[in-house]
């Protein structure tokens, strides 16, 4: 039997829970739709009871990490019970908030028996860092969406690119930089956290407000979706510029699950899958927009557009997640069997 635990926490680990309840997984946690105090410590509490009280030799568990100090608990009652435990990274902290070392997060992986990555920059960075649990990758966080996608004939004249997220000077200071470099496209920006006041006498960008992702779905006319962080027009840095070296920022697939391609620093660890599946292009900095959309003929457009559309309907159907954990299921059957 296969279970999870079910915690109501953001987008990508809710899509998550109802993936793998398609797929037959059962909660182990009480329902409860609170994320915060008390609420939040009786989920894994009854988590716990619910490991040991329901699970038996050969029974997988799915763990969405982070789960903080829970997580280690938790597969010792997994491995207690003789089940075997799948970890599936959203976010790795030494990144992320730089709460735990490196040494002392591969350590806490250590102790699973599987586990799916976001790509292979992630995979050889966990590898290299003394992670030596089998780990697979997942290649794009899966998007579910009860949203039709806008839709429309011809690309618009000049192109539309849009920026959906965090938008505060503070998380990506470029934003504020780009207008006066931008030539034959306009940049459409939705979010929370616009400084109006950095953003007097623009040209080229326009602020639209902040949409529930599955409104923005629906409405956004965009050509490209960018994928971009930090405070430089020159590469991605900082402390969030660098995570993209890892990382598989969830944006990319909101972008594709609106059947946008894709632009994205070159540098990315999700860019090779981006140009993989022939669905947008990479840049090295953000000036090369202006060239890579001059010389885009249609007929290299309309090819990428039917891509993300076809790749964004696989998000929708949770495609990638349910093959990784098809495989990871696979593996470990494989290893059971082998230990008898």
């Amino acid at each position: 039997m296969n279970y999870y635990i079910k915690i109501f926490s953001n987008k990508p680990k809710e899509d998550i829970n109802d993936i793998v309840e398609r797929m037959g997984y059962r909660n182990l946690a009480p329902n409860c739709t609170r994320n915060a105090g008390w609420a939040h410590f009786a989920v894994k509490l009854g988590a716990l009871f619910g490991i040991l009280w329901r699970m038996r030799r050969g029974d997988i568990l799915l763990i969405q990490y982070p789960m903080k100090k829970f997580v280690t608990p938790a597969i010792l009652c997994a491995h207690l019970k003789r089940a075997r435990v799948v970890v599936l990274i959203h976010d790795l902290g030494c990144f992320r908030r730089k709460k735990l070392t490196v040494e002392h997060e591969m350590r806490r992986m250590n102790r699973a028996d599987y586990i799916i990555a976001h790509n292979p920059s992630m995979q050889a960075f966990m590898q290299k860092n003394g992670c030596t649990t089998p780990i697979a990758t997942l290649g794009i966080f899966d998007y579910l969406s009860p949203s039709t996608p806008s839709t429309y004939a011809t690309p618009h004249r000049p192109w539309r690119v849009l920026y959906a997220g965090g938008l505060g000077y503070w998380r990506n200071p470029f934003l504020y930089e780009l207008d006066a470099h931008i030539d034959g496209w306009q940049l459409e920006l939705y979010g929370k956290q616009f400084d109006a006041e950095r953003a007097v006498g623009w040209q080229h960008i326009h602020f639209n407000g902040q949409l529930p992702p599955d409104e923005l779905i629906a409405s956004a006319e965009g050509d490209f979706g960018l994928v971009w962080d930090g405070g430089s027009l020159d590469e991605c840095n900082g402390d969030w510029g660098e995570y993209l070296r890892v990382n598989n920022p969830h944006k990319t697939s909101f972008y594709l699950r609106a059947r946008v391609p894709i632009i994205i620093w070159r540098h990315a660890a999700l860019a090779p899958f981006i140009l993989e599946h022939g669905v947008g292009i990479a840049v090295d900095k953000l000036t090369d927009i202006n060239t890579e959309l001059a010389h885009m003929t249609p007929e290299t457009y309309a090819q990428m557009r039917e891509n993300a559309r076809r790749l964004g309907d696989q998000l929708d159907a949770g495609h990638f997640t349910q093959t990784a954990l098809t495989l990871a299921e696979q593996s470990l059957s494989a290893t059971t069997k082998q230990l008898h």
